[in-house]
């Protein structure tokens, strides 16, 4: 059955109005009756009205207004359409808002032929002793722009390394996750960060490569100047509750967004600065390699230390932990273990999920929830897309 995005109990978006006939609606086959349900008692409800013998007609959300239970009404004389027990994907309505949210959020301020040029304020290191690759947190000044190049948490930034390519040509842009809230890490409104990962493998000849963006903002030196388009994108910006419940799924660099998200959540200089006083709970799954590979880890655990009824804090080491199968352990290994419990949480419409990074990861994410799902009597295939329309599954891999 298709779902709707709603899926509380305790308030009137997430009620649904099942319409049945035969036997479980009355005596006569013909009456039609009417029953108005929470979510979490859709499953219970068909296989009482099925196993009756009774027809499923419709799924429908209920209306704004809690309705009392109809009375039997007779059918109109024509006899009714051919009705299963699985209503039809066009029977259950979305509640999503009709406005499309986040509609404010700044786009393409700066585009490839009209760049902003920022400077390089700094460039580090994230890893620690005995990691693996190279991954650097580096910042630009974006003081002196006009207009002033202005982004909100989720989005991403577009650099253009100096340069040309194999073919004469300059190099295209290439787009980075924004690692900073909007106030920047110094907190003065005027910086960006990146979080980038030095790409590097050998092609078939078995010649090492590096990527040409990423090595060129992995070796930047301070003072230099890049040029800067966007900001881009709306498919991660979180939702403007304050009593939203964040789902972060995050590999590698795709730390960078939920780092935004978290800092924004939790940092007490942040909570100060942007009138947003986060209420909800927070969960973060993070997949890495090895230990040395946890981006931006002693700030997480700090917000561990400090928030413990807000933020929950699950990790996914591949090279040094095993799951329950005795493999690595990935993070779509995590998810399968909390499956039940991050089901319960999307069941509550102000839950939201945000997956980023490599994307070998949604296929064991995908599995893992359809698992949970079914177990409540819902098929996940057709439960996520409503999510995402509903704009509460939010997707950014690579």
């Amino acid at each position: 059955m298709r779902v709707s995005q709603a899926a509380s109990g305790h308030t009137t978006s997430g009620l649904f109005t099942v319409v049945a006939s035969g036997r479980q609606a009355g005596s006569r086959p013909t009456v039609v009756q009417s029953y108005t349900v929470p979510l979490r008692q859709l499953s219970t409800t068909f296989k009482q009205i099925t196993a009756s013998g009774a027809r499923i007609l419709s799924v429908t959300a209920a209306s704004q207004d809690l309705p009392a239970p109809a009375a039997p009404v007779a059918a109109p004389s024509a006899p009714p359409k051919k009705a299963t027990s699985k209503p039809s994907k066009k029977a259950v309505t979305s509640s999503a808002p009709k406005k499309k949210p986040h509609a404010n959020v700044p786009v393409n301020t700066y585009k490839p032929k009209t760049p902003f040029m920022g400077t390089v304020t700094e460039n580090y290191s994230l890893l620690t002793d005995g990691a693996i690759g190279r991954v650097q947190h580096i910042t630009f000044d974006l003081a002196g722009g006009e207009p002033q190049l202005e982004y909100v948490e989720g989005q991403s930034i577009g650099i253009i390394p100096e340069g040309n390519d194999a073919n004469g040509k300059p190099h295209k842009l290439r787009l980075y996750s924004i690692a900073s809230t909007r106030h920047g890490d110094s907190y003065n409104d005027s910086t960006v960060s990146l979080c980038v990962r030095q790409l590097e493998y050998k092609n078939e000849a078995g010649e090492q490569i590096y990527g040409v963006c990423s090595s060129y903002l992995c070796d930047i030196e301070p003072g230099t100047k890049v040029k800067i388009t966007g900001p881009v994108g709306k498919e991660m910006l979180l939702p403007e509750d304050e009593d939203a419940n964040i789902i972060m799924l995050a590999t590698g660099t795709g730390i960078a967004p939920m780092r935004t998200y978290l800092r924004r959540m939790f940092e007490s200089k942040e909570r100060k600065a942007n009138g947003w006083s986060f209420k909800g709970k927070a969960w973060l799954f993070m997949g890495a390699p090895k230990t040395a590979n946890l981006l931006y880890d002693d700030d997480f655990n700090n917000y561990l230390k400090e928030y413990p009824d807000n933020f929950r804090y699950t990790k996914a080491i591949s090279r040094e932990e095993q799951n329950s199968k005795g493999g690595r352990m990935y993070i779509q290994d995590r998810v399968s273990e909390h499956a039940d419990e991050i089901f319960a949480m999307i069941e509550n419409p102000k839950t939201h999920v945000y997956m980023c990074g490599l994307r070998g990861m949604e296929p064991g994410i995908d599995e893992a929830m359809s698992a949970a799902a079914a177990a409540k009597g819902l098929d996940w295939k057709e439960l996520r897309p409503q999510l995402k329309k509903a704009d509460r599954w939010h997707v950014e891999t690579y």
